[in-house]
């Protein structure tokens, strides 16, 4: 589903998968989270994404210019989840609403797992 910004000049087609990187991009650089998670799920098992495939833990939908985002996440143990996801909703909304200047209604975010992050 693609996004059409108008202005005097013309028009500006933003295609999902644009939405859906800066969306994954900006969720990554939050505290306390591990990564993103596959949003298909078999059996209560979830896979957690690699970098170049992030997007997958994205489902996004927009209706009348307006942004709704579904984050499938992997949170860090010891971590306050609520506080952890409220960062991500914040910074979610601020850098799709920076960069693609599309208003972002909603951010939900389903916590599929949690995990204890190894330092590398």
């Amino acid at each position: 589903m693609n996004t059409t910004l108008s202005n005097e000049y013309g028009n500006i087609v933003i295609e999902e998968s644009a939405i859906s990187f800066i969306v994954a991009n900006a969720a990554m650089t939050c505290y306390g989270l591990v990564g993103m998670s596959s949003k298909n799920t078999t059996d209560g098992f979830f896979e957690l994404l690699r970098r170049e495939n992030q997007t997958k833990g994205v489902k996004i939908k927009v209706e009348d210019n307006k942004l709704f985002v579904d984050l499938y996440v992997v949170v860090q143990f010891g971590t306050k989840i609520s506080v952890v996801a409220n960062n991500i909703i914040d910074t979610v909304k601020y850098n799709v609403e920076t960069y693609a200047g599309i208003n972002v209604e909603k951010v939900t975010v389903h916590v599929q797992d949690v995990r204890v992050q190894k330092d590398a």
